[in-house]
């Protein structure tokens, strides 16, 4: 696994990328929290410069690979950050390994799959072969953004998101709706640990991403409150699916209060 690692301090933080990203996502936290903190963040298999295949890509193989580079690390208990699908491999890492988890952040999460987490795969995998994966990531990247959002940066993102192997990206977006439906609300019910929500968008009716603003829920909100009651829970209006590149400073700001009163 590739990863960048600096700082030193605790509690460690270890940052993990979502969906066609890689650990550059967290540029300006690295910047931010180097300083005071311990920090680390890799590229899931697959992803920069980390190597895999569609055989060895999921939620389950990443959330052993979080978890065993914090073995690796030999890093006290981490605040554990994701962003999106790295929402769902930090949750499995701390399955996977409890004690190696002093806290969890969920950057703008949600949930892809329900009820029959085999149909739900299947439905995945149908709209994937009838629509291309080409054409699909396309538009799951153009609708991450806000019209407010920087064009420089959707074009930079779009551009990188669509250098993911089609094979690994095909075959991993099924799974990770499969994963949805069969562990997303056993995961968030199993954390025992402090849990923040840093949310900036929903899907919509139409499961179109839109701008939450600072007043609404949705259904991947009401579905932590309902697993995990005691969830810190933040909004970041006016900006899309990447806060911690769109809104730094404020998404900065809410993990280093949440880390303090860790330490408190």
């Amino acid at each position: 696994m590739h990863y960048v690692q600096a700082g030193q301090g605790n509690p460690p933080i270890a940052f993990v990328h979502g969906f066609a990203c890689t650990h550059v996502d967290w540029q300006p936290q690295i910047e931010f929290f180097s300083p005071t903190n311990a920090v680390v963040a890799c590229d899931l298999r697959g992803h920069g410069a980390t190597p895999g295949d569609s055989t060895d890509c999921s939620i389950e193989t990443y959330g052993a690979d979080v978890a065993a580079l914090l073995g690796e690390l030999k890093f006290p208990p981490a605040v554990l950050v994701g962003h999106s699908m790295g929402c769902r491999a930090v949750l499995q890492a701390y399955l996977y390994a409890p004690e190696r988890v002093a806290a969890i952040v969920l950057i703008d999460g949600s949930r892809l799959g329900f009820g029959d987490p085999v149909v739900a795969e299947r439905v995945m995998n149908e709209q994937l072969r009838a629509t291309g994966y080409g054409v699909f990531a396309r538009r799951l990247f153009d609708e991450m953004f806000i019209v407010s959002s920087d064009p420089k940066l959707k074009a930079t993102l779009m551009e990188r998101a669509l250098q993911l192997r089609s094979e690994i990206g095909g075959t991993l977006f099924p799974r990770m709706v499969g994963w949805d439906a069969r562990r997303m609300e056993a995961a968030l019910a199993a954390v025992r640990v402090p849990l923040m929500v840093i949310q900036s968008t929903m899907m919509n009716a139409e499961r179109i991403r839109v701008s939450l603003s600072a007043t609404q829920t949705s259904s991947w909100l009401d579905l932590v409150k309902a697993r995990a009651p005691t969830a810190r829970i933040e909004i970041v209006p006016g900006v899309g699916h990447f806060p911690q590149l769109e809104a730094p400073a404020k998404v900065n700001a809410l993990i280093a209060d949440f880390a303090a009163k860790l330490s408190s």
